[in-house]
């Protein structure tokens, strides 16, 4: 599974989506997607918290579940890694993690740690991930949290590169010129987040970038989804929403799946 992921960076483009339970991830491994990923926000919400707010135990037991359900690669979004970056490491390696993620922002903090100690936390992350084969993505958060130098997260994503990082990642790009550049300047295989006004995946893929992730979008859509449906059972007391369900078809899918997964591992 871990080669499987590593050969996807190799050429082309990918779309990765983000499922935040077992039934939204055997959901999108049936739709035929090569590789899932985490979501830090969406498995928050499943599990009534805030994000930043998930524990390592709560995050281990989802990268568990999951990877014992599907039978495609899972990329995990440990934030930060908590405060010991290579026991997490280690935990979600065990746990089927086939790549891990590591962002520079301190929620404790609040702010964005500085270049130097965020490429010491991606070298401890890359000495693990480097003992169990597993895929090293290193994250720029700056665009997340107002800071809006390119220049500087260039720095910051060269830095983490040259610290061991396998993949690189700034969350919040969407401008084209600004996408092109990182691919040209970082030389690394480039993650970009689906947001709006961020090009199309076609359109990704013809500026270089290697995959593209989708976050707690899909999560937060199908949260949406159960408000509206909710409302409409609240408000009108009719059921229409019923027509956009998954068929029964689709439903069994998942089941099977599931069996599938099970009896392989």
């Amino acid at each position: 599974m871990k080669a499987r992921f590593k050969a996807l960076h190799e050429a082309g483009t990918f779309v990765m989506p983000n499922p935040w339970d077992v039934g939204s991830a055997r959901i999108l491994e049936g739709l035929g997607f090569p590789a899932l990923a985490t979501t830090s926000s969406g498995l928050a919400a499943t599990l009534g918290k805030a994000d930043q707010q998930v524990t390592r135990d709560e995050l281990v037991a989802h990268v568990r579940a999951l990877t014992a359900a599907i039978g495609v690669p899972l990329n995990v979004d440990a934030e930060r890694c908590f405060d010991d970056v290579t026991a997490t490491v280690e935990l979600l390696a065990q746990a089927g993690a086939a790549g891990i993620s590591i962002e520079d922002y301190d929620p404790a903090r609040e702010r964005i740690e500085t270049v130097e100690e965020g490429a010491r936390r991606v070298a401890l992350a890359k000495e693990a991930c480097a003992r169990h084969g597993v895929v090293l993505t290193a994250r720029a958060e700056n665009l997340l949290y107002g800071h809006d130098d390119l220049d500087d997260t260039i720095r910051r994503l060269r830095a983490y590169r040259q610290a061991g990082a396998d993949v690189v990642y700034a969350p919040g790009l969407r401008a084209p010129e600004d996408i092109a550049r990182v691919v040209a300047e970082v030389a690394a295989p480039v993650n970009v987040l689906a947001v709006a006004g961020a090009p199309p995946v076609d359109e990704l893929a013809k500026l270089g970038v290697r995959r593209v992730s989708t976050g707690g979008a899909l999560a937060w859509a199908a949260y949406g989804a159960l408000r509206d449906a909710a409302r409409e059972l609240l408000d009108l007391g009719t059921t229409t929403f019923r027509s956009r369900s998954l068929t029964g078809e689709e439903i069994a899918a998942i089941a099977d799946r599931g069996q599938a997964a099970a009896a392989s591992s």
